[in-house]
This record gives C-alpha cells, sequence and structure tokens, in this order.
C-alpha cells in the first residue's frame, strides 16, 4: 500500500483548519479611520469676568455632577419632578429606544460568530418505469441529521467589525439622547411649576387690586349721588375696577394653562398639595450652587453636556460606517460546513459508517459593479463631514446658551433691586396722589395714573423675580446638568450592559 495514500486522510482536516485559523487571526484588522475629536470651534472661555478662577474651585467641577435635588430645594417642587421621571411618556420612549439601539447592537455583534444549527430532513423521489434504467419504476429515500453554519463571512477586513463599531456608537448615541431628554425633562417641569407660581402670584395681586378699586369706586359712587364728585370721576373709577377685573379672568385662565401644561409634563395628574401657592423667595436662588459659580467659565466643561456626547457619539458611528464601505473594494469570503449523518432508511441514521460532511468555502471578489461601491463610500465620507458640522454646531449653540445665560444672571441681581425699588416708589406715589385727590388737590386722574403705574410696576416684578428662577434652570441646564438626584451620588449609566 502507498504510504502517502494512507496518511493522505490525515492531513485533510488539518489542511482545512489552518487557513480557517489564519483568517480568523487576520479578521482582527479593519479599514475603519482613525477617530480624532474635531477642536471646538468656540472660545476657550466663556464670556464674563475672566479674573474670576476659572481653573480651581466650584468652576471647575463639572454641573453635571450637580444634582438636581441641590438646585431645586422646594420640597414640593422635588416631588413633581419625581413624579414626571416615573411618568413623562417622552422620557419612556427616550428609555425603550435604548432598548431598541442595544437591541440593533447585539444583531450586529452576533454577524462576527458563526450561526450553528442543527436540521433533520427526509427526501423522497420515485422515478417512473420509463426512465428507469431497470425498466421499473423505482421510490428512493435519504434522511440527514447535520449540525453547520450557513455563509459565515469571515472579517478579514473589518467590514463586520466597522458595523458592529457603527451600532455600538449608535447605541450610546441613544443613551446619551435618554440622558438628554432627562435634563431637558426636568428644566421643563421646573419652569412650568415656577410659570404656574407666578401667574398665581398675578392673579393674587389682580385680585387685590380689584378688591381695593371696588372699594374705591363705591366710595366714589356714594360722593356722586351726594353731589361731591363728578360723573367723570365715578367713570374714571369704573375704568378701574373693569379693568382688574379683565385682568383677573384673564389669569384666571392662564393658571388653568398653566397647570394643564404642568400635568402634561408630569404624566399624570397633580393633587392640589403639589401646586404651587406662589414664587420661591429669590434668595433660595442666590443658595444655589449655581450661583457661587463665576464667570469665565471653561467652555470645555461642555464636553460633558449629554446633547454634545450624543452628537460626538453620531459621528464616530459615522467613522465606523466608512471602514465597512471601504471593506466592500476587497474579497469577502464566506465558509458553510456541516457534519451528520445520513442514510437511506431512518434506521440505519446513526449506525457506523453513515457519517457525512460537506465544507464549501466561497470567495467573491468585485469586478464591476457600475461604482456602486465607490458611491456608497461616498456616502459614507460625506455623512461622516456632516456628523462633523452637526457636532460643531452642538457646541456652538451649547456655547451661545450658556453664554446668554451668564449674561441675564450678570444682570438679574440689579435689575431686581431696581424694580423692588420702583414698586417702592410707585407705592408711594400712589399713596399720596390718593391723599391729594381727597383734599381736593388734584383730580381722580392722577390717582389712576399712580394706580396703574403701581400696578404695572408690581407685576413686573413677578415677572423678574420668575426670570431670576427662569435663568437658573436655564443656566443648570445648559451646562448639562440635571442628570443625578443628588450631588455627589454615583451615576446609574444606562452602558453598564453594553458589551465592550
Amino acid at each position: 500500500m502507498n504510504p502517502s495514500l494512507t496518511h493522505r486522510p490525515a492531513h485533510r482536516p488539518r489542511a482545512l483548519v489552518t487557513p480557517l485559523l489564519l483568517a480568523m487571526l487576520l479578521g482582527g484588522c479593519t479599514l475603519m479611520p482613525e477617530y480624532q475629536r474635531p477642536a471646538a470651534p468656540v472660545a476657550s472661555q466663556f464670556a464674563g469676568d475672566h479674573s474670576a478662577n476659572a481653573a480651581g474651585g466650584t468652576a471647575a467641577m463639572a454641573v453635571s455632577d450637580i444634582g438636581w435635588r441641590d438646585v431645586f430645594t422646594d420640597p414640593t417642587l422635588q416631588e413633581v419632578i419625581s413624579l414626571s421621571l416615573a411618568n413623562n411618556r417622552d422620557l419612556r420612549v427616550a428609555v425603550l429606544n435604548i432598548e431598541k439601539a442595544r437591541a440593533q447592537y447585539g444583531v450586529e455583534r452576533a454577524a462576527l460568530f458563526p450561526t450553528i444549527n442543527a436540521a433533520t430532513s427526509e427526501s423522497a423521489s420515485r422515478t417512473p418505469a420509463d426512465l428507469s434504467s431497470t425498466g421499473r419504476a423505482l421510490t428512493a429515500r435519504s434522511y440527514t441529521a447535520t449540525l453547520g453554519f450557513s455563509a459565515y463571512e469571515l472579517d478579514l477586513f473589518g467590514r463586520v467589525r466597522s458595523l458592529k463599531e457603527q451600532a455600538l456608537q449608535s447605541f450610546l448615541s441613544t443613551a446619551e439622547a435618554r440622558r438628554s431628554t432627562q435634563i431637558s425633562l426636568i428644566a421643563e417641569v421646573a419652569t412650568a411649576w415656577l410659570t404656574l407660581a407666578s401667574d398665581q402670584d398675578r392673579l393674587r395681586l389682580a385680585k387685590d387690586t380689584l378688591a381695593s378699586q371696588a372699594s374705591s369706586y363705591e366710595l366714589t359712587r356714594r360722593s356722586f349721588e351726594l353731589g361731591s364728585s363728578s360723573a367723570l370721576t365715578l367713570r374714571q373709577a369704573q375704568t378701574s375696577v373693569e379693568s382688574a377685573r379683565v385682568d383677573v379672568e384673564s389669569y384666571t385662565a392662564q393658571v388653568d394653562q398653566d397647570r394643564n401644561a404642568l400635568v402634561l409634563l408630569v404624566g399624570k395628574d397633580l393633587p392640589d398639595r403639589l401646586l404651587p401657592q406662589g414664587l420661591p423667595d429669590t434668595a433660595l436662588a442666590a443658595a444655589s450652587p449655581l450661583a457661587t459659580i463665576p464667570p469665565g467659565l471653561p467652555s470645555d466643561l461642555l464636553q460633558r453636556r449629554a446633547d454634545i456626547v450624543e452628537a460626538e457619539r453620531t459621528l464616530r458611528a459615522a467613522n465606523a460606517n466608512i471602514g465597512a464601505a471601504r471593506a466592500a473594494f476587497y474579497p469577502s469570503i464566506s465558509l458553510t460546513a456541516d457534519a451528520g449523518t445520513a442514510s437511506a432508511r431512518l434506521a440505519g441514521l446513526f449506525k457506523g459508517g453513515s457519517g457525512s460532511w460537506s465544507f464549501v468555502p466561497q470567495i467573491s471578489l468585485p469586478i464591476f459593479d457600475g461604482g456602486a461601491n465607490q458611491a456608497n463610500l461616498d456616502i459614507a465620507t460625506i455623512s461622516r463631514d456632516i456628523s462633523v458640522a452637526q457636532y460643531e454646531k452642538a457646541i456652538q449653540t451649547a456655547f451661545q446658551e450658556v453664554s446668554d445665560a451668564l449674561a441675564q444672571r450678570n444682570t438679574l441681581g440689579r435689575q431686581l433691586k431696581a424694580q423692588e425699588d420702583l414698586v417702592e416708589a410707585s407705592d408711594a406715589s400712589y399713596r399720596l396722589s390718593q391723599a391729594r385727590f381727597n383734599n381736593g388737590v388734584d383730580s381722580y386722574l392722577t390717582v389712576l395714573d399712580s394706580q396703574r403705574t403701581l400696578y404695572s410696576a408690581q407685576k413686573t416684578l413677578i415677572g423678574t423675580r420668575l426670570s431670576r428662577w427662569t435663568n437658573l434652570v436655564t443656566f443648570y441646564k445648559a451646562l448639562g446638568g440635571g442628570w443625578v438626584e443628588r450631588s455627589g451620588q454615583p451615576v446609574a449609566s444606562d452602558l453598564a450592559t453594553a458589551a465592550p
């Protein structure tokens, strides 16, 4: 017997396994471009007092590490925010989008491994007598049981790995979108709650003004009946009453609309005990940890803002997609293999000598595709460039939002003090004009002008106090705060279960 023939079967499996192992080792390469973060297209610091110590102290602390409960300290508002985090439908959709993206990433990652299936089959056929070589009709049957994989792509040029990376970055981007949604929700709930509180203050002011003007009108009406006041004075007093009544009805409707908006954000109806009775004292806003952060902040604090991280993850996904588009220019190798048993009889399926196997490697080399691969690569490259522009625009938008909030915060304290002084002066002017009218020195028109000036100043003061609070909310959101509940609390990440 020829020795070479006796050893040939032993070399055949090794000859099949060696190329397979080599291909698996080569599968670690990729044509994906190396990612480099684009430079931030903004100044290194926000506008403001650049003499402030922006490199240390509170200024250097990432606002995203400050808990929202440490900023919004009102217990009622805290409970409303907690309810919104549990019931808001937009946030619920954002969470479900994370699960969807995680599943999509699992699909792409699974493509790195062969899909192994077990299968059993029966095949039966009948050959008529006139087609049979024996001149008699023949019936043939065969039974097989196999275990194997089909069309498993060897990732020699990183196409599958690039698609996996693209899916991973899309998943991480979706997780950041959820963070951004939560931060926006907290800010929107706080703003809606504060707006409701300010409109309740305005409604209370309108009711007090109506009661005061109604009392003055009643006195004027009696004076008119006694002949000591003119019809003009009576009608002037009546216009003040009706104007106040209009404001009462207007603010009553506005308060109802504010409550409806708050209920929509929270996701469920709110009991009366959770509704604000008026704006909190602005001293609480001054005691916020954000109130101690000076201007001149380093703009790289924005790198932790959720929407900017989301934009960067999207950019990374687009960068990975280029690798998959490049790999389409190179050969693709796929393997199909199975092993099992086969027999013409079911009873003999697992008897000795019934073993069977097949191995079908396939190499596909692109020769001519009409420019489709190049077009796909151009699309991937342009999509990456679009993502770069969107990432840079996200940074520029965030920079503007923080700069605007800082600019407003720098003047709101002085504006609030000036408005309080204006209310005090208007109140004194109103009292003096009322006394001069009672003594017959001035006409009632002077009283009306003074009363309207006081009423307008009081309403503006409420609006300024609201602006002081909403500026705090805007500043917190603009710097990316609102993710953790308490300062120093470990961040519960949606990425904990993500594969590396």
